[in-house]
């Protein structure tokens, strides 16, 4: 059993959140700044925790998208500091008064933004998020308890330990990001309990970790993080172009959740789209799974390699997490659509066309946190739509959708100002 009082470190959060809600903007974008430098200038204590991280993660046979989410290197860490950066950078979300008006009673009404409180945010590998996540949870003046995964601990407890570093440095409660350091499970139960003390929950990882939150969450959660995303290519669509935005999406960084899983190609430009599709896809080493109109426009050459193998039922609506991807032909803009309902997790979806009323069609009809026309789907992203980082990419319809940043941090409570009013 765990030694650790969860219990506890959720009402030191608690006083910990209330103070930093309170601190001058530009004590927290101090913090910031502060770990920025001191993730620049880190000792050879965090390249030893993360490669017994990843031997661990390689040890206990993870799937190869876990141990590559586990592994730091020089560029991922510069782009962890620059993101601290990026965020400090931000406008300051917090007592942003909006939505003001006078009744006909002469009281003031105005809304005021304010911290959620208390996040609890329970995470898979990639150590980056215990960066992303403090950052952004310090400056929208929100607590947060974090538990990574256990092939990330080491790692993240440094992380842990320059942010705690940061905070000290500059006057701020180091117990407003907290890290839980114990792989024992029991503690996510009891953290999921604690609907008193914890404001909102967020999950990122897999089925399962989403389904166990699912069942025992108490308190408001956000999911996402699941990603099975598509593109359509339209008849309209300029062919040529369409082939390395393709890649791009698959490629790019094909363990994430943002990665392109399934291609939808219109049955008018099947014979000249695939050939070359499929090859430039397979000399990235993608393997491609391809339904049978597909195969056929492929011919007997290139459906022979290697990397080229038929579409099962499983092949849709999976999300592959590596270099694997589906496609298949369909007759119109609604069978893709109708296609995309059925099998999209709401995620990242959209159309490559040269068509307006095809793409207003794709943007009104496909309801998924991020639409997009001639786009690769690997923008849902908090830095790329210029949030500076995110807390997780929510694919729920409900507070936040999309990448979750400072604001989507942030409620709000009602101001009111009067006169001595009294109620009729």
């Amino acid at each position: 059993m765990s030694e650790i009082d969860i219990r506890t470190m959720a009402l030191a959060a608690r006083a910990a959140g209330r103070a930093l809600a309170l601190a001058p903007a530009t004590t927290r974008d101090a913090a910031l700044f502060e770990i920025a430098a001191r993730l620049a200038a880190v000792g050879p204590e965090l390249w030893a925790a993360n490669r017994e991280d990843v031997a661990y993660a390689l040890e206990a046979g993870m799937a190869p998208s876990l141990v590559d989410r586990s592994t730091l290197n020089a560029k991922r860490l510069q782009s962890m500091a620059q993101g601290c950066r990026d965020i400090a950078a931000l406008p300051d979300p917090l007592g942003e008064v909006f939505d003001g008006r006078t009744l006909p009673n002469g009281m003031v009404l105005a809304k005021k933004r304010v911290p959620l409180g208390v996040l609890g945010v329970i995470f898979e590998s990639r150590p980056n998020v215990t960066i992303d996540i403090g950052t952004l949870a310090l400056k929208s003046g929100n607590a947060v308890i974090m538990r990574g995964g256990k092939e990330s601990l080491q790692t993240n407890t440094v992380l842990a330990d320059i942010v705690h570093g940061a905070l000290s440095q500059v006057g701020l409660p180091v117990d407003a990001v907290q890290l839980i350091t114990s792989s024992d499970r029991a503690l996510v139960s009891q953290l999921l309990e604690m609907d008193d003390l914890i404001d909102l929950v967020i999950p990122r990882g897999g089925p399962g970790l989403q389904g166990l939150v699912k069942k025992l969450a108490k308190m408001p959660v956000a999911y996402g993080g699941i990603g099975v995303c598509h593109l359509f290519v339209d008849e309209s669509a300029d062919l040529p172009r369409s082939i390395p935005l393709i890649n791009n999406a698959k490629t790019q960084a094909p363990s994430v959740c943002n990665a392109l899983d399934t291609v939808l190609v219109h049955r008018a430009v099947v014979d000249r789209l695939l050939p070359d599709m499929v090859a430039n896809l397979n000399a990235s080493s993608v393997k491609v799974y391809l339904d049978a109109r597909a195969l056929a426009a492929l011919g007997g050459a290139a459906a022979a390699s290697e990397l080229v193998a038929p579409a099962t039922d499983e092949h849709f609506g999976y999300e592959f997490l590596s270099l694997q991807m589906s496609v298949k032909v369909v007759d119109s803009l609604d069978e893709a659509i109708a296609h995309i309902q059925q099998h999209s997790t709401g995620h990242s979806d959209g159309i490559l066309t040269d068509s307006v009323a095809s793409s207003e069609r794709f943007l009104n009809e496909v309801d998924s946190a991020a639409n997009y026309v001639n786009c690769s789907t690997r923008f849902t992203d908090g830095g790329q739509f210029g949030l500076g980082a995110e807390v997780a990419i929510s694919t729920q319809r409900t507070h936040a959708r999309g990448p979750m940043g400072l604001r989507e941090l942030t409620t709000y409570k009602w101001i009111a100002r009067g006169d001595y009013h009294l109620r009729p």
